[in-house]
């Protein structure tokens, strides 16, 4: 059977230029923002250690990432991870993916084949001023070894790992499904974020095509109820994983 293992970073509230605060019970209701949390995921299959976006990067007060913290709990070495899937390039997803070293800027999971799409490269990269992107640390990503450019709109990375590009929250975010054993994960990312997407059917504007992602939400909720998924929720601040 395989194990999903949530890495949330914390609950935040992001400023429209895209500022994080972490957000605790003394500051929760005063801090200016849309309310998420930021909760990349681990999927171990007999096959990998599939991460499922890399947050933010987020430190604790000791200066160690939370990712690093929640990986040592359940024993397991960054140099485990095998591979990356980055559903799209906003700073909450990709920014954990780079660690400043001594000798510079490295991958944080050395020996994770990391799967970017090259037209959701294209489309940020048109996008200069859009502080959505840390352009920084992009920069130093697209560098790293071991991408995997992909350019396809639907495949399979392995026989567990299938992947679509859906757009909606961005012009070519993707979507995955990992299958095992007669079991379905799927990680919907910004598309399907919250809980609450499924119960409001509405079309939001922080979407690139916010009507295309309610209808994909709605296709989702059947083909999940039918097939008995497990749904991954990456900016929920309650919960991890549910079921349709």
């Amino acid at each position: 059977m395989m194990k999903i293992i949530p890495l949330k970073e914390g609950n935040f509230a992001a400023s429209k230029t895209k500022d994080f605060t972490l957000l605790t019970e003394e500051n929760f209701d005063t801090v200016p923002g849309i309310k998420m949390s930021v909760q990349p995921f681990l999927i171990i299959t007999e096959n990998d250690y599939i991460l499922l976006d890399a947050g933010i990067g987020w430190k604790n007060d000791a200066g160690k990432t939370v990712v690093s913290e929640i990986l040592e709990r359940e024993n397991v070495r960054p140099e485990q991870i095998t591979k990356l899937l980055l559903s799209h390039l906003h700073k909450d997803h990709i920014d954990g993916a780079v660690t400043l070293t001594d000798n510079g800027y490295g991958a944080t999971f050395p020996n994770a084949q990391i799967y970017i799409q090259k037209r959701e490269l294209d489309f940020a990269m048109e996008n200069k001023g859009n502080p959505s992107f840390d352009f920084d640390i992009l920069e130093k990503l697209i560098q790293l070894p071991n991408i995997m450019w992909m350019n396809e709109d639907k495949g399979q990375i392995t026989d567990e790992i299938s992947y679509e590009v859906v757009g909606g929250h961005t012009p070519f975010m993707q979507v995955f499904w990992i299958r095992e054993n007669e079991e379905t994960v799927f990680y919907g990312a910004d598309d399907l974020p919250q809980a609450s997407y499924l119960k409001y059917h509405l079309a939001y504007k922080s979407d690139f095509e916010g009507r295309k992602a309610m209808e994909l939400r709605l296709l989702w909720e059947k083909e999940a109820r039918e097939n008995n998924w497990k749904i991954l929720l990456y900016h929920d601040l309650d919960k991890a994983i549910i079921k349709a």
